[in-house]
């Protein structure tokens, strides 16, 4: 089985947890581009969902799940996203999409946040980059303060709310928090790419036909 079919098996899996009336956080990248049509599937009535990306919301909508503004809810019910890469006890780095602080902000809003992802997903220890967005303002004083170890991202256009997109590739994934917390130090870091494990709520992981669910939250 490919991890595409990996994916997709995680995302039904996940979708079976929306049920009518929900206030629901989208998520962005491959893994939810299986989610969105398990969800519209299921024809579910009173949905009020939110985006984490222009690409989620347009995909949504086209298949006739109701995305609003992140503005008028001050809290979902449950959040749905995948990951680039997680480790045992529930570190995730996301970000490979250059959403990670519109995930992180729906994460956070979320009363359980399910992490979806294919095989390849669970590791030992981080070896991805450590996805940044920087605000533009002040850019060049940013990435002097912060070295040569974090590269903007090339032709790789703002995110949604005009940041930078870069990539943090020093020392220090085997302590994510340390590094977590030194990263979001910088004035000029609007939200680095590390998800501590108390924003996880559970974690669906498709092996071959099976997809195994890990309680984190």
């Amino acid at each position: 089985m490919s991890l595409d079919d990996e994916k997709r098996l995680a995302a039904e899996a996940a979708a079976e947890l929306v049920e009518s009336g929900m206030t629901v956080g989208l998520g962005t990248g491959s893994t939810v581009a299986h989610l969105l049509p398990a969800v519209a599937r299921r024809g579910l009535t009173d949905l009020r969902c939110v985006a984490t990306s222009v690409a989620t919301s347009e995909q949504a909508r086209s298949l006739g799940i109701p995305v609003e503004e992140f503005n008028s809810l001050d809290r979902l019910d449950i959040a749905i996203d995948g990951t680039d890469e997680v480790t045992p006890d529930g570190w995730l780095i996301k970000g490979g999409g250059g959403a990670h602080l519109r995930e992180k902000i729906v994460a956070a809003a979320a009363d359980r946040f399910i992490v979806i992802g294919d095989s390849s997903k669970p590791v030992e220890k981080f070896t991805w980059p450590v996805p940044l967005e920087l605000f533009a303002f002040g850019l060049a004083s940013t990435l002097a303060r912060l070295g040569d170890d974090v590269t903007v991202r090339p032709d790789t256009p703002p995110s949604p709310d005009g940041g930078v997109i870069a990539d943090y590739r020093g020392p220090g994934l085997d302590d994510p928090a340390t590094l977590a917390a030194r990263l979001e130090a910088d004035p000029g870091v609007a939200a680095q790419g590390l998800f501590p494990p108390s924003l996880v709520s559970e974690i669906f992981v498709a092996r071959g036909k099976d997809v195994e669910r890990t309680t984190i939250g």
